[in-house]
């Protein structure tokens, strides 16, 4: 069965009750609900006004979910994942850290090469000359030491906020 992924960006209180995560919104006009915690895989927490219950915790790794914190600006900022049984990820974790400098570099070139796709996809359907991103994503080198990626951005966002006007 596909785990489901919950995203908290608003106040909640968290807590655990009869093997399920109990969500009481802190709003009057929202009633409270609830999931069963074996059908989680993820719980993103992106609010300073979250609670979560030190049982909830237990529970969710238990049943072998992750818990993400983001902070004041929505970024990740802490990972908790069960000890016992999540060997898959420490081990892709391992081969992330490991990976040499040139490999990360490489990688760094097709994210930003794909980004810079999918901008000019963006601009070409909203009837936007898409070349200059196009350019800029043939001439992206190893770890973008040229900042493609920025001066694409710069010129991609100035076009889609004239879009707006």
């Amino acid at each position: 069965m596909i785990k489901r992924t919950l995203y908290f960006g608003n106040q909640a209180y968290l807590n655990l009750q009869k093997d399920q995560l109990v969500i009481d919104p802190k709003d009057e006009n929202k009633p409270k609900r609830s999931v069963p915690v074996e059908d989680i895989g993820l719980l993103v927490i992106d609010h300073h006004q979250v609670t979560v219950t030190h049982g909830l915790i237990n529970a969710l790794i238990d049943n072998n979910a992750a818990i993400l914190w983001c902070d004041c600006r929505h970024m990740p900022n802490g990972l908790v994942l069960p000890m016992s049984s999540n060997h898959v990820f420490t081990e892709k974790l391992q081969y992330q850290l490991s990976a040499s400098e040139p490999l990360k570099k490489q990688l760094w070139k097709q994210t930003v090469q794909a980004k810079l796709f999918n901008q000019a996809a963006v601009l070409k359907t909203l009837g936007f000359d898409d070349q200059k991103l196009l350019y800029w994503r043939s001439q992206t080198g190893s770890g973008d030491p040229k900042n493609m990626e920025g001066r694409a951005a710069a010129c991609y966002w100035k076009c889609l906020f004239e879009a707006i006007d």
